[in-house]
């Protein structure tokens, strides 16, 4: 079994320290691939992005992909920590951190979960704009479902 974490949570999150967790004490271990994905202000005019979700829902739904992951790439550790709440331009908003023998199943189960994340995660964002007035709700761009399918072969 994969040393795994989970974790959907309003705070801010150290992915230094994740990702050192995942490797500590690892001799075994010859990739570790990360990706933080990162709130930003649209050229200004987001003061914050606000992300919603279903409590026990999105926590299911990563524990699924992460799952099919381990199902598909020899892993030896993964975690997945995305936020919820109101987010500020330049903090974190989700982090992947991926380890296994080789860098390919790392880098491929850490884009295979980002992909998933984009499309179908369970979580929903809606702008806050500088200027007081709120955006609409984000809608996953056809570049994230085309990403997505390619996993589907």
């Amino acid at each position: 079994m994969t040393p795994k974490t989970i974790k959907v949570q309003p705070q801010a999150f150290d992915a230094g320290h994740a990702s050192a967790a995942l490797t500590f004490g690892r001799t075994d271990v010859g990739a570790l691939v990360s990706f933080v994905g990162l709130c930003r202000d649209e050229a200004g005019s987001l003061a914050a992005l606000e992300l919603e979700h279903y409590p026990g829902m999105a926590e299911a739904e990563l524990e699924r992909i992460a799952a099919e992951a381990e199902n598909r790439w020899p892993l030896q550790g993964l975690t997945v920590i995305h936020r919820y709440g109101k987010i500020a331009p330049g903090e974190p908003i989700v982090l992947v951190a991926a380890t296994s023998a080789h860098r390919a199943a790392a880098f491929a189960a850490a884009e295979f979960i980002m992909d998933f994340l984009k499309s179908r995660a369970p979580f929903w964002k809606k702008e806050h704009r500088v200027d007081g007035t709120q955006g609409g709700w984000v809608e996953a761009k056809d570049a994230d479902e085309q990403a997505l399918a390619r996993w589907e072969t």
